[in-house]
């Protein structure tokens, strides 16, 4: 699946809620979801700088796509990174790169969070376009 298709499957998923707290808790399911990142990559190296809860993210690539896993210590902030994750991995890097994120502006993501947790979110995006980049050289 591209990475646009993903973003309107979020979009219409997001739709069918009729307030933000629901969105929440459909946030809050989302992280319950999330592939558990192996324990070796908890690492400092690996803390998603910029966010006030701890997140965790390592990324690899199979098969020249980027592989990402990842983890929070809160649980919204768990679900915003599964909503990440579904979207750029087993994606390949130059995709990554080159994709638009307005689909979080689309889900009203970014004015329903707190300045912190919209700092992170950019963060965290910001986080994961930098493994493309890296990966990306490294497949030039």
């Amino acid at each position: 699946m591209t990475i646009k298709a993903i973003q309107d499957e979020i979009i219409d998923e997001f739709s069918m809620f009729e307030d933000w707290e629901e969105r929440y808790q459909y946030m809050i399911d989302l992280g319950k979801t999330l592939p558990l990142i192996d324990s070796q990559y908890k690492t400092e190296d690996n803390i998603i700088k910029g966010c006030q809860s701890k997140v965790w993210v390592h990324a690899e690539m199979k098969d020249d796509k980027v592989v990402f896993t990842a983890d929070s210590d809160a649980i919204i902030t768990k679900g915003i990174i599964a909503i990440l994750i579904r979207v750029f991995s087993n994606q390949h890097p130059k995709d990554i790169i080159d994709a638009d994120t307005s689909f979080i502006d689309d889900i009203g993501l970014k004015e329903h969070l707190s300045p912190t947790r919209a700092n992170g979110l950019v963060s965290m995006i910001k986080q994961i376009k930098m493994y493309a980049i890296a990966y990306q050289t490294q497949l030039s």
